[in-house]
């Protein structure tokens, strides 16, 4: 693909969030309004767009998938857990702050920028499943993982509280994990893998009612994500810096060795690597504010990781079309 079809696909798409930054800078949209445009991306849109889209594939087609689950569980597990382990025994972070950084490096904003990217790219119904898949690791894995290890951090039990110190580890994972699961953008999807491989297809009806609100993903999620960026201030700082380098570039090369590792095709390894590749997750940045650890950096690398995305995606997608 040529450098200038990659930017004639792009170009709107930045459109749209540079609209999006002009309504936060500028206060059109405050932080409460800017909340609500993400939940009604993340809890209502896409979790409609990714349940038609799963519910209209067929049992084999989703079963063949499996390999791109791997891929990325290992790209996105696999990253986090290497930089929660590089954080904490070579650069001796608290297990907390490691946990945050950690997670800010590795969790994609795949909810905002799958499908209008790879839509573009691919065609909206090709990337329902991987986007849902994503969805899936992230929010029902990634999330309470680090929530937990983040917790856990933050105990100051003294060791004669050891065992109610395990009751409460043990809770607080049940917990996490249910908590992951009820996010719309796991659930949704988990039930529609489900209803798939029992044989279900969705009407015509239920389509059409369902995609009056998935139709408007694309839009609404660039333009949350330019209101975001345009509430936030910049601090470039070594943390937030560094956040977005491993974000666009370190996590899509790791995820690209797995994808080789594990024979995807073509074009499953150019989706892995593009959803791992997105800007820094505005829910991750707010995991930090949570548990009050990095969060101006968190913040910082939110808005860095979307301005090196402008260099990162065309070059990425010029490698891998």
């Amino acid at each position: 693909m040529s450098v200038g079809h990659i930017f004639v696909i792009l170009i709107p798409i930045f459109f749209v969030i540079i609209l999006g930054f002009l309504g936060g800078h500028f206060k059109v949209f405050s932080p409460a309004s800017s909340k609500g445009l993400n939940t009604l991306v993340t809890k209502f849109a896409l979790p409609a767009h990714l349940f038609i889209g799963i519910t209209t594939t067929s049992k084999q087609t989703l079963i063949e998938k499996w390999p791109f689950f791997m891929t990325m569980f290992l790209g996105i597990i696999g990253f986090y857990v290497i930089m929660l382990l590089i954080m904490r025994l070579v650069f001796r972070m608290d297990l907390n702050t490691s946990s945050i950084f950690s997670l800010n490096s590795t969790q994609p904003s795949f909810a905002f920028m799958g499908i209008p990217v790879l839509g573009s790219l691919f065609g909206a119904a090709e990337v329902a499943i991987p986007i849902a898949i994503t969805g899936i690791v992230v929010n029902a894995l990634l999330d309470p993982i680090a929530t937990i290890v983040s917790s856990v951090g933050k105990k100051t039990q003294a060791s004669s509280q050891q065992d109610g110190e395990h009751q409460n580890l043990f809770k607080l994972t049940i917990h996490s994990i249910l908590h992951g699961l009820r996010e719309p953008l796991a659930c949704v999807p988990l039930i529609g893998v489900i209803l798939t491989l029992l044989g279900f297809h969705a009407p015509q009806l239920l389509q059409d009612s369902l995609d009056q609100i998935g139709d408007i993903t694309s839009g609404a999620a660039l333009f949350a994500i330019g209101v975001t960026i345009g509430l936030n201030r910049i601090k470039l700082s070594g943390s937030a810096i560094s956040i977005s380098v491993l974000k666009v570039i370190a996590l899509p090369l790791l995820t690209l060795a797995f994808a080789a590792m594990l024979g995807l095709s073509s074009d499953d390894v150019t989706m892995a690597v593009l959803l791992v590749s997105f800007p820094g997750s505005a829910v991750a940045a707010m995991i930090a504010t949570r548990f009050e650890t990095l969060e101006v950096e968190t913040a910082s690398s939110f808005v860095l990781s979307s301005i090196l995305s402008l260099i990162s995606l065309p070059i990425l997608i010029s490698l891998l079309l």
